[in-house]
């Protein structure tokens, strides 16, 4: 087993063990620049993340939202590559080697790196898992099998029209954990319900054994808890975007309540989250 997958393994018993969800969070690597980027990536374990999802910023990401379309551009004019986004987990490594990192995005990027040179580098930074939002299981020897070979985990997407018919496709190759997409449509859009959750939560259940993560509209701590009821993690992204947006001068800068506006907001998520209490992983 190689050290990314384990982690990720280790984080899920872990949070079993406590009889709490985890929480998941996601940021975008070089937004507003690269320094500030860091600092908040940092210091999302010491607020509470239990595991990161770290953006690779990219011209048409067809499955975001404006807020991280928005960041993924602001990081891109700030200079951030996908090279600098591996840098970014490099760096991280250096001072945590326990919390797994995943890296969402879309295949173009890693497509231009080339996907040996892609996955070598990847582990070799640190990198745990990979979400890649355009890759269906039919387009599995790309991407998804080559980097299972090589010890990354392969985190794959179920949404409420992903049937029974559709969900052993879908899971075939997944490893680390299975992220449930709340609600069809681009991120940010709506509120997750937490008992359409839970119904989806456990037919993905049955299909697997794999820990479940519910991402797109949880926003609030009282949201994050009630999704912690039903799932193994709550994943938020847009939320910790805004907050860092909202944060910014008016040319778009970071300024000195940048990373503790990310942060802050990722304490009461946890707080949110730790307080369900659900057992969710048993």
């Amino acid at each position: 087993m190689s050290a990314g997958v384990a982690r990720i393994e280790r984080r899920f018993r872990a949070l079993q063990a406590e009889g709490r969800a985890g929480l998941v969070t996601y940021v975008m690597a070089g937004d507003p620049d690269q320094d500030t980027a860091q600092n908040i990536l940092d210091g999302l374990p010491a607020a509470g993340a239990d595991l990161i999802e770290l953006g690779m910023a990219f011209t048409d990401p067809m499955a975001d939202g404006p807020s991280i379309q928005a960041a993924g551009l602001r990081a891109l004019k700030a200079g951030n590559t996908l090279r600098g986004t591996l840098d970014m987990v490099r760096r991280f490594r250096a001072g945590d080697q326990d919390t797994p990192v995943i890296l969402m995005g879309y295949y173009n990027p890693i497509y231009n790196h080339g996907v040996d040179a892609f996955i070598a580098d990847a582990l070799e930074a640190g990198v745990d898992g990979l979400i890649i939002v355009d890759l269906p299981p039919e387009e599995d020897d790309e991407l998804c099998l080559p980097a299972l070979g090589a010890g990354l985990s392969f985190v794959r997407l179920a949404t409420p029209t992903t049937d029974d018919a559709r969900l052993p496709a879908v899971l075939a190759n997944t490893s680390g954990f299975v992220y449930y997409v709340s609600y069809t449509g681009i991120t940010g859009a709506r509120t997750a319900e937490a008992a359409a959750v839970q119904e989806s939560v456990e037919r993905i259940r049955r299909h697997s054994a794999l820990p479940v993560a519910v991402g797109f509209g949880i926003r609030t701590p009282d949201r994050a808890a009630e999704i912690a009821r039903v799932a193994d993690a709550v994943v938020v992204g847009t939320a910790l975007v805004e907050a860092a947006r909202d944060s910014l001068d008016d040319t778009g800068a970071a300024t000195g309540d940048t990373v503790e506006a990310v942060l802050a907001m990722v304490r009461a998520l946890a707080d949110g989250v730790r307080g369900a209490r659900t057992g969710a992983a048993a």
